[in-house]
């Protein structure tokens, strides 16, 4: 699992990393907002809500905001009933207080998994229009004809069919695909101009000068 672990502790953040990549974790590590900005898609945000740059209720708000399925846990000294509510509140999972152990967060992280995997499972497939997209088998009709897709072209067409009629922005596609948005936007020109050409209708995947993409909605 690819863990973002956001901490400006440093001590605390080189413990938490090694316990959690002993339990055969990827890690990412953030001292402040920025840093997390940029760490591209991962399945899990450990989230500590005193950062220096910027308050971690707005860093968990923006995280949610651009990926409705990561799973999120607010790890921080804030152990007032109204922090717990304002960071579930925000779009935390689960909130954890410092000081805790290990166990504890292992046992927290293994909760907010398997919900986040059930509402996956919910979700298995996307019906937009005459497009259905099955998201386990990873294939794809249009009306009764099934469209074959690259690896690349499928997490494309997934990323907008999950947000159809909404715009997604290059950066936030160039993010979740090819984890970077580096001298990458010719790359991703060239994937909607063939995935337009394998759905047969180019108005499909519309483009929104400036800003990103859209998969019509109806």
């Amino acid at each position: 699992m690819r863990v973002l672990l956001v901490e400006d502790d440093l001590r605390v953040a080189s413990a938490l990393a090694a316990a959690l990549r002993r339990r055969g974790h990827a890690v990412i590590t953030a001292t402040t907002a920025s840093e997390a900005a940029g760490a591209g898609p991962v399945d899990l945000v450990l989230l500590d809500l005193n950062l220096p740059d910027r308050d971690g209720l707005e860093v968990c708000r923006r995280i949610r905001r651009d990926d409705e399925d990561v799973a999120i846990i607010a790890v921080t000294a804030r152990s007032e009933e109204r922090d717990r509510i304002a960071g579930l509140r925000a779009g935390a999972d689960d909130y954890v207080v410092k000081p805790f152990s290990m166990a504890e967060l292992q046992a927290r992280i293994e909760a907010v998994m398997r919900r986040t995997a059930r509402a996956t499972r919910a979700e298995a497939t996307l019906k937009v229009g005459d497009l259905r997209v099955d998201l386990n088998a990873r294939r794809v009709w249009l009306s009764d004809r099934e469209v074959s897709l690259t690896r690349k072209e499928f997490e494309l067409l997934m990323a907008l069919a999950r947000q159809a009629g909404t715009v997604v922005s290059r950066e936030r596609l160039l993010l979740d695909i090819w984890q970077t948005t580096w001298n990458a936007g010719h790359t991703l020109d060239v994937h909607v101009a063939a995935l337009r050409g394998k759905l047969d209708d180019a108005g499909l995947v519309e483009t929104v000068r400036g800003v990103g993409y859209r998969l019509r909605a109806s």
